[in-house]
């Protein structure tokens, strides 16, 4: 674990336990790296996409800060909240960007690339979205393994480690969800790839 992990994760606990000092010294050290999230999901956007990565930071923060019932276990556990955080204020973007042209245009789209929200992407994210849903209700690790992988930008180490299993669990897991997925997207976003 490296000393920022560690301080991360020691703020974190401190913070469960009511520290509001440790949350005021973890806002900063977080709060850089859900930008840098943040931005690799923007930044193959074309220059007039609504959402800016400010604003997908700033609103997955205030409602990571919003978390009350949470006992934070480390850094993983964290973003692996604002992951599954991440993925809702994009499916609501998305879902708010269709127009009566559900899915007219698409284009192909890779679960190795991560997700970046447009005007012309959106009917992709919800299609991802409610096949992410169906995925999860028979076999939730699966669901949030694409989760974390996809919409959080975690590493296998990263997953493995917010769900307590080996990173060889999560590489299996992780091919057989994208081999699902493909198969439930592929009607509707014809050229899937990356699988």
């Amino acid at each position: 674990m490296t000393s920022s992990t560690q301080q991360v994760t020691e703020l974190l606990t401190a913070w469960s336990s009511g520290d509001q000092t440790a949350r005021d010294r973890l806002i900063p050290l977080v709060y850089e790296e859900l930008h840098r999230l943040a931005h690799r999901y923007m930044k193959r956007e074309s220059p007039g996409h609504t959402l800016q990565t400010s604003a997908l930071v700033n609103e997955a923060f205030v409602k990571l800060v919003d978390q009350r019932d949470v006992r934070w276990r480390n850094r993983a556990h964290f973003f692996g909240i604002a992951a599954q955080l991440m993925r809702r204020i994009l499916v609501d973007h998305a879902r708010g960007r269709q127009t009566a042209k559900r899915g007219g245009g698409v284009h192909a789209i890779s679960f190795d690339d991560g997700l970046y929200v447009s005007e012309k992407r959106s009917a992709e994210v919800v299609a991802i979205h409610e096949a992410l849903e169906q995925l999860t209700k028979f076999d939730q690790r699966k669901g949030q393994i694409v989760e974390l992988r996809f919409f959080g930008g975690l590493s296998i180490d990263e997953t493995a480690e917010v769900l307590g299993v080996s990173p060889g669990t999560v590489m299996r897991d992780w091919t057989l969800a994208k081999a699902w997925l493909h198969r439930e997207i592929s009607p509707q976003v014809p050229e899937v790839r990356g699988f």
